[in-house]
């Protein structure tokens, strides 16, 4: 093992430069969406604040290793568990309702705070310790070992998965696709899962065909309220819905086509879009620098999921390539469905752009993320002769 590196050189400089960028981007991208709208406070300072604050986590959970992080990996969970408790018990004066849910703390000094965020960077360490000590105990593999192991993944995920769904169902979607992901990599076997992942994909496409074309039927024996179906219509139909819930996506999609290849220009937007400067914020990128500014967002997320695949492949330990591959799946449903949501691919469920768009949990929980991965580069051990049972340091 190489001890003699220095400092700087046990620093991730890509994700450095690249997290650079997504700075720069959402503080432009803020400051433009803010303007459309009379608000009280300035969210591009808020925004650096954020940053700062984001930095420091990652400078904290850069210093714990591996085996430190797996220690801690219960704790971690448990914490979250009672964060996401007390939001159900916790007076109104600090967990206040908005917009009918109950997702935040308000932190004196801070701000609000999301607990699930943070939450959702827990489950990946535990997910990742789970298939990390499987693996390990049970050398020889099984259907029956894997059933179990799919098992465990699953109860682990469907507490914090329970106590999200009720009240926001656009991070519970997260999560699921966070346990998807470390699913698909932890080496349970495929004549258990392809039943599975049919069944659910049968589900769910006769859920989305009774809601088009037989509401009726989940009114009557499930219990659906109408109203419920009302994003579903106006994603599917946002011109027949534009003067409603349709509103928003109907001028997100105009302002996103009227930028045409280069875009208005910095601060020339002529659309209105509701909260542009959050989840809507590629609205905003799309109108002012058109296709060229938008291509140029979509290719630095795809070089961050490329250098985090690369350090899941360049890590000697599972456990972190396992880490690595939830906070993957974590951030490209996060890319995919915010700007899908935002072009009509996908319908509205309200997650933010990460790194660009407007709001501290959502930052602080992906820096908290980016903070595993600056550790992994940190504490990388590298070795000559690897594949030898005697390890010769390099």
């Amino acid at each position: 093992m190489d001890q003699t590196k220095r400092f700087s050189d046990r620093i991730d400089w890509t994700l450095c430069f690249l997290l650079l960028l997504f700075f720069l981007i959402s503080c432009i991208a803020i400051y433009s969406g803010q303007s459309s709208e009379q608000y009280a406070g300035n969210f591009v300072i808020k925004q650096i604040v954020n940053y700062v604050i984001g930095i420091i986590i990652v400078a904290v959970v850069m210093y714990f290793d591996s085996e430190q992080i797996r220690k801690l990996t219960w704790f971690l969970y448990g914490f979250g568990i009672l964060l996401l408790l007390g939001l159900f018990v916790a007076p109104e004066s600090i967990a206040p309702e908005r917009k009918g849910a109950t997702l935040w703390y308000v932190v004196p000094g801070l701000g609000s705070i999301q607990p699930s965020e943070f939450v959702k960077v827990f489950l990946i360490i535990a997910l990742s310790k789970l298939i990390a000590d499987h693996h390990q105990k049970y050398l020889s593999k099984t259907l029956g070992s894997d059933l179990f192991l799919l098992i465990k993944l699953g109860a682990v995920t469907s507490l914090p998965l329970g106590l999200i769904i009720i009240e926001d169902l656009g991070t519970a979607l997260v999560i699921v696709a966070i346990l998807t992901g470390t699913i698909l990599v932890s080496g349970i076997s495929w004549k258990i899962l392809v039943p599975i992942y049919g069944f659910l994909g049968a589900f769910a496409g006769t859920i989305l065909y009774l809601v088009i074309q037989a509401p009726e039927i989940l009114e009557k024996y499930l219990g659906v309220d109408p109203y419920q179906f009302s994003r579903i219509y106006s994603w599917l139909d946002p011109v027949n819905h534009k003067q409603g819930a349709g509103m928003q996506l109907y001028n997100s999609m105009l302002a996103i086509g009227s930028g045409l290849t280069s875009g208005k220009g910095f601060t020339d937007r002529q659309v209105y879009v509701p909260d542009a400067h959050t989840d809507f914020i590629f609205s905003v990128i799309g109108e002012e620098y058109g296709f060229f500014g938008a291509s140029v967002v979509i290719s630095l997320f795809f070089l961050l999921i490329y250098h985090l695949t690369k350090t899941a492949l360049e890590t000697t330990d599972p456990f972190n390539t396992y880490i690595c591959v939830g906070i993957i799946s974590m951030i490209t449903f996060h890319v995919f469905q915010n700007i899908g949501m935002t072009i009509q691919v996908l319908p509205i469920t309200g997650i933010p752009l990460p790194f660009i768009s407007y709001g501290g949990s959502s930052l602080m929980g992906n820096m908290l993320a980016m903070g595993l991965i600056f550790s992994m580069h940190y504490h990388h051990k590298t070795y000559l002769f690897s594949t030898d049972s005697n390890f010769v340091a390099k």
